[in-house]
């Protein structure tokens, strides 16, 4: 049986097809429509899905009628989804529910706590979930307006970034400010993880200090602390609540690679999805229909550009500009590119971290993420786990050697690679290695900020007329 998973009508639409436990495609609508973090799926992503088999059924990624009725305690209206295909059987199933078969389901365990923090689904925020076999239970929930979520984007929007878009400038913000000036002060906004002021969703209407330059910086330090005590608290609390040792960790929140590194201390097995947000939930209804464990081997199942992996064109290009760009095979599932989508550099040079945010145009002060072999990982960053996917900040062991992928806090936010998971990259690293002794480089989005990756062929033309940076392909 082939299924159809569908996530839209939420920021980051998706698709996920599977058949009989395989995985044959996973990918999100902004990167057909070209509109930065999407709602709606398209026809040229169904198109490409399609080309991998037509589904039976279809999974939808929360209950519409149930999310409708929060919407209007909310004071929204006229809400639906706008994608329909015809003649095919569809089943919904909660938001939440979506979020813990994405994780559990695409894990390696048969027995794990599962937590789901984000914004808001139908009603739930926050839910505990025990994974056992192939059963999920509910242990626990938390419903809106409390939300971790929500109070997290709420900052944001105070400190003039765009909510549910760029709450990760918030947590690079942070190194560069005082956690304890505001502390006290946020802390009475979200003194509890089941308490909060008020409700967050419409934003912060009450902040009573003039936000100059360096006040944001200093908010942002506050927020990421005031969030990281209560995720620690409220993970001591599922943990016990479930008496288990393995996590899975899935929702929005779980994109928090700052306050991810701390769950090592409580948990023995820690795995987070790549696409943990709503993007992945298309892959968690799908999931959750079938009913079992997918045969999960590495997050590139989106768009083929059907190409090798470039390994000498890229060291080539390294040698000569320190910088290149890469696009190849299929595109990444998730929000971070790893490496097939990616612009790759030299992190030996500090200058080049100002480099590569001047060719994205973003922000200076935005940090890099480095990607290294994994059996250096240990040499070179403060780790004992892989990192295959980015998802945790640990302190750089050799920051003057690689200062470009070094953050303000002296953390880094790490790439691991074998020469299993991705043979191309981990290729490049050990020819890079063999060179220079270093065997890490700088590894960002293939993309101009605000924009989706690049993702086809037509994409790659444009990339390279408009901003005359040739891709290695």
């Amino acid at each position: 049986m082939i299924i159809l998973g569908i996530n839209e009508t939420s920021h980051d639409a998706s698709v996920s097809l599977i058949e009989n436990g395989n995985i044959l495609f996973a990918g999100h609508a902004e990167r057909y429509s070209k509109i930065k973090n999407d709602w709606y799926v398209n026809k040229d992503l169904i198109n490409d899905a399609f080309q991998y088999g037509k589904p039976d059924k279809i999974a939808y990624y929360e209950k519409p009628y149930l999310k409708k009725s929060r919407l209007m305690f909310g004071g929204a209206s006229d809400w639906r989804p706008k994608f329909d295909i015809d003649h095919i059987p569809r089943i919904s199933f909660k938001h939440h529910y979506s979020h813990a078969a994405a994780g559990y389901f695409t894990s390696k365990f048969d027995d794990a706590v599962i937590v789901v923090i984000d914004a808001v689904g139908e009603w739930n925020t926050t839910t505990v979930w025990s994974g056992e076999g192939n059963r999920i239970v509910q242990k626990y929930s938390l419903n809106y307006p409390i939300s971790f979520g929500l109070f997290y984007s709420a900052f944001t929007k105070l400190i003039g970034l765009k909510p549910n878009e760029e709450e990760y400038i918030l947590m690079g913000m942070a190194a560069y400010g005082d956690s304890n000036k505001y502390f006290k002060e946020v802390n009475d906004y979200f003194p509890e993880f089941d308490r909060q002021k008020y409700s967050f969703h419409k934003g912060i209407d009450d902040w009573k200090n003039i936000i100059l330059e360096q006040d944001r910086f200093d908010i942002a330090a506050a927020v990421q602390k005031v969030y990281e005590n209560r995720l620690f608290e409220f993970m001591i609390y599922a943990k016990k609540i479930t008496n288990k040792n393995n996590l899975v960790f899935m929702g929005g929140c779980a994109l928090n690679c700052s306050a991810n590194t701390k769950l090592w201390n409580l948990f023995k097995n820690i795995w987070i999805m790549p696409n943990p947000g709503d993007a992945g939930s298309s892959l968690g209804a799908a999931a959750a229909l079938y009913g079992k464990h997918l045969d999960w081997n590495d997050p590139y199942l989106g768009h083929d550009l059907g190409s090798k992996y470039p390994v000498i064109e890229i060291i080539d290009g390294l040698k000569k500009n320190k910088i290149v760009a890469v696009a190849t095979g299929r595109a990444e599932y998730g929000p971070r590119a790893l490496g097939n989508r990616s612009i790759l550099a030299d992190p030996r040079e500090e200058s080049i971290k100002d480099k590569v945010n001047q060719i994205k145009k973003r922000e200076l002060f935005r940090p890099f993420a480095p990607v290294v072999m994994e059996e250096h990982a240990s040499k070179w960053f403060d780790m004992s786990f892989t990192s295959p996917y980015m998802q945790y900040a640990v302190k750089c062991l050799r920051p003057k050697t690689i200062p470009a992928i070094v953050h303000a806090d002296g953390t880094s936010r790490v790439q691991t690679v074998n020469r299993y998971q991705h043979p191309g990259l981990w290729r490049v690293l050990n020819k890079f290695y063999l060179e220079t002794g270093v065997p890490v480089l700088l590894n960002t989005s293939l993309n101009i900020k605000g924009q989706p990756l690049v993702n086809d062929a037509h994409d790659i033309i444009e990339w390279e007329k408009t901003y005359n940076f040739p891709i290695c392909k």
